[in-house]
């Protein structure tokens, strides 16, 4: 995640909420006033986003102190402080809605991926937590560098990452066509079939693909594809599992074998992160 990444995608945020006349209701107050606030957390959790909160606090007010005390990849209790902020006490009524709703939400991605992670590490600690493409859109950099924050892997970026040959694809060409001709225009790229049956692993196997994704199998199933791939050429083969899994399906499916297990509810459904915010108002002379 680039710094760069993170500053247009707060300043966009910040744009939604300023305009030429600014914040009518922070004017209400003498700009010299000065106050702190804390940052805490009102469950346990995993934090993300810590850059973008900082940059909302300092695209406001270049002048705010900002002291960051979990930083991603965190795991926070409830009750912990997150952060401190001294300053302009008008600066930080600001920015605090901005800051709160990226670190609110990306450590929503961080602590659920945490989750998903911790349940598949309990019986497989050599499974991948993926996740996939579906994600918020201009949020994919930021959403996956959470996912990452919450021990899980980064799959695709986008389309040019690698062949995904999915079901919709099989609709127009064999696995074997696809596998082929991918080789023949990318042949830099890796190459994954998407497979709903046993035969068709098989065949992707065959064909030359270096992963399979096994769609919406039972655990049972998978276990019976992965017995076949190793046993028909594809000792080296990455097995993938994807389909609906949740918290309470993950670690059935971890335990069957495979490689990892894509978990598109990672960035899609989770619940954003709760944090009080606590501001108090410096007192002169104090």
């Amino acid at each position: 995640m680039t710094a760069e990444v993170v500053h247009d995608a707060v300043a966009r945020a910040l744009a939604e909420d300023l305009d030429e006349r600014g914040d009518v209701t922070a004017a209400l107050i003498d700009e010299e006033v000065q106050g702190s606030l804390r940052i805490v957390a009102r469950h346990d959790g995993v934090v993300a986003g810590s850059a973008c909160a900082i940059a909302a606090f300092n695209l406001v007010d270049p002048d705010l102190v900002v002291n960051w005390i979990v930083g991603d990849g965190g795991r926070f209790a409830n009750g912990t402080v997150i952060a401190e902020v001294a300053g302009c006490f008008r600066s930080m009524l600001t920015a605090e809605r901005t800051a709160l709703n990226f670190l609110g939400h990306l450590s929503g991605i961080a602590t659920l991926t945490g989750a998903f992670v911790d349940a598949v590490h309990a019986v497989n600690p050599n499974c991948q937590v993926l996740d996939t493409r579906k994600t918020t859109p201009q949020l994919r950099v930021l959403e996956k560098a959470a996912v990452l924050a919450g021990g899980g892997t980064n799959h695709r970026m986008g389309l040019s990452d690698a062949v995904l040959i999915k079901d919709n694809h099989l609709g127009a060409l064999s696995i074997t066509e696809g596998v082929e001709r991918s080789k023949q225009l990318n042949p830099q790229l890796d190459v994954e079939v998407e497979c709903d049956t046993l035969n068709q692993a098989v065949e992707a196997v065959a064909a030359g693909a270096e992963a399979v994704l096994l769609d919406n199998m039972t655990p049972a199933q998978v276990s019976d594809c992965v017995a076949a791939i190793r046993s028909n050429g594809g000792e080296t083969t990455r097995i993938e599992v994807s389909g609906g899994v949740t918290l309470a399906t993950a670690p059935l499916l971890a335990a069957a074998g495979p490689d990892c297990i894509s978990v598109g509810a990672l960035t899609h459904s989770s619940v954003v992160a709760d944090f009080g915010l606590d501001l108090i108002r410096q007192e002169v002379g104090s």
